[in-house]
């Protein structure tokens, strides 16, 4: 009967401990995001082509509202679409009295730059590249400090307009736009 006390005690002195932590567990929408088609937002840079139409071809730059500035056709939304979206859109735009039949193509210039903040030699905004991975960024930043957690990171990552925060391990991959956060250790 005393040990079953003492152990209730434990577990719950235990959990106690547990509702007291800050950690929860990464969302699943945080990788599922990983795996879909890139969505453009304010800061990327896209390269549009239109076959034979010099005067339209050109890079041009996603707005803070979300929006290309397109010759003859005017804004065009760009925040939340995919380059193959952004291509129909246009070729849309284009067909509505400017061209008969156009051959539109959008890829991305330059992506949204991420941000690397807390324990790291240089915090600060980076460029993006594809295929950059959390350990990569730290490494541009400048590596970890003496005092940093090099186990696992806090990353904010805008998905679909919700701004979402989760913790990860140093190998997961970055998107374009994703702020991350190297915690101090605890000893």
């Amino acid at each position: 009967m005393k040990s079953t006390a003492s152990l209730f005690r434990a577990l719950l002195a235990i959990s106690m401990l547990a509702g007291c932590s800050s950690y929860r567990p990464t969302p699943a929408a945080f990788h599922e995001v990983l795996e879909q088609p890139y969505r453009l937002g304010a800061g990327d840079r896209v390269r549009v082509t239109v076959f034979e139409q010099d005067g339209l071809t050109n890079s041009y730059s996603v707005d803070q509202s979300g929006y290309i500035s397109f010759p003859l056709v005017g804004a065009i939304p760009a925040r939340g679409h995919t380059a193959q979206q952004m291509e129909k859109e246009i070729a849309d735009k284009l067909r509505q009295g400017y061209l008969r039949d156009p051959d539109v193509s959008v890829e991305i210039d330059r992506y949204r730059p991420i941000f690397v903040m807390g324990e790291v030699g240089a915090a600060g905004q980076y460029s993006y590249a594809p295929g950059l991975t959390v350990q990569k960024a730290i490494a541009i930043a400048g590596g970890f400090t003496p005092r940093a957690n090099q186990e696992s990171v806090d990353i904010t990552r805008d998905i679909n307009g919700k701004v979402i925060t989760g913790r990860v391990v140093t190998s997961d991959p970055l998107l374009p736009g994703d702020t991350v956060y190297v915690r101090e250790r605890l000893f």
